[in-house]
């Protein structure tokens, strides 16, 4: 549509005998896409690498060159936020993944109700997060959450357990948060991505006697792969980012159990108003994420030739 549209200017102009050349005319044409792009992320993208070689507070900036980015790289405790980032991000994923693919095979079968089931998996997707995740804040509530009375209840705990008052319990607590958050948009795309599998694939495996299983793992898992490895990237760069969830529940507690790079980020620029350093690990998150999206897309454009070839 906007191809056509393109070509219809530009035949109007030179029916017009118009004197401005093709290659301005094609440069006015993106001109705003570019000063968005320009204001939107080039000048703060630009502005954040300016204040991580900065001393930068409420009182002032002084220079300091490399200063903030080599107290990074001596500290251990930030050392162990990458550590913990990346290991919220490969295992909330994994399931996001794991589930996401069950619920659209489950979705995907002729069974009574299914359009039911599809609006049901939406809530959680759809409500704003921060109401998705105080009702989480309830259920993990030691005193009166439904999750540690049932636990008393059945004698797995002999009082009120407080799910987020504990390291190990508060981190994996924010990854189920996060999965049950993030699954429904993984379902509908997984679930999208099955209904385009040709029919005749799946008739045509039945007459030869292939069951229900070699016929997802031969069929639908390859038909589908370039989604699955599209939809993984996405979906980590959203929980690399995921800020809301955790500062929610935890605000990065305790101590520093729940805290990835994002609210250390945010602790350090905004609570501490210290912005060169905290720009500091802005700019190291931009690099963490480049670096992974690069590898990401590289395995995605393998999948695509691979499977896009016929290969199996």
């Amino acid at each position: 549509m906007t191809e056509t549209v393109g070509n219809a200017l530009v035949q109007e102009r030179r029916a017009k005998g118009s004197a401005i050349p093709e290659s301005l005319f094609g440069w006015l044409l993106i001109a705003p896409a570019m000063l968005f792009i320009m204001v939107i992320v080039a000048w703060p993208l630009a502005e954040t690498i300016r204040l991580s070689f900065m001393e930068a507070g409420l009182g002032g900036e002084e220079y300091v060159g490399l200063e903030n980015y080599q107290d990074l790289a001596s500290s251990r405790r930030f050392h162990q936020t990458v550590v913990r980032t990346f290991y919220w991000m490969f295992l909330s994923v994994g399931l996001k993944l794991v589930l996401g693919l069950i619920g659209a095979t489950l979705l995907n079968a002729a069974v009574p109700g299914r359009s039911l089931f599809r609006v049901l998996v939406m809530p959680p997707w759809v409500i704003p997060m921060a109401i998705g995740c105080i009702g989480w804040l309830w259920l993990y509530n030691g005193y009166f959450g439904v999750l540690s009375g049932t636990m008393q209840w059945i004698g797995l705990t002999d009082g009120p357990f407080e799910f987020l008052a504990h390291k190990r319990s508060a981190f994996y607590s924010a990854v189920v948060t996060d999965v049950w958050v993030g699954t429904p948009m993984v379902t509908l795309f997984f679930l999208a991505a099955m209904q385009g599998v040709p029919k005749d694939l799946y008739e045509a495996a039945y007459v030869d006697g292939a069951g229900r299983w070699y016929r997802f793992r031969r069929i639908t898992i390859p038909q589908i792969m370039p989604v699955i490895v599209s939809m993984a990237l996405l979906s980590a760069i959203f929980t690399f980012n995921s800020f809301e969830i955790i500062w929610i529940l935890t605000e990065g507690g305790p101590r520093g159990a729940t805290t990835t790079l994002i609210i250390d980020t945010y602790k350090k620029a905004i609570s501490n108003y210290k912005f060169g350093e905290g720009a500091a690990r802005a700019v190291i998150i931009v690099v963490l994420l480049g670096v992974f999206s690069l590898i990401y897309l590289f395995f995605l454009n393998k999948v695509n030739r691979h499977y896009g070839s016929g290969k199996k």
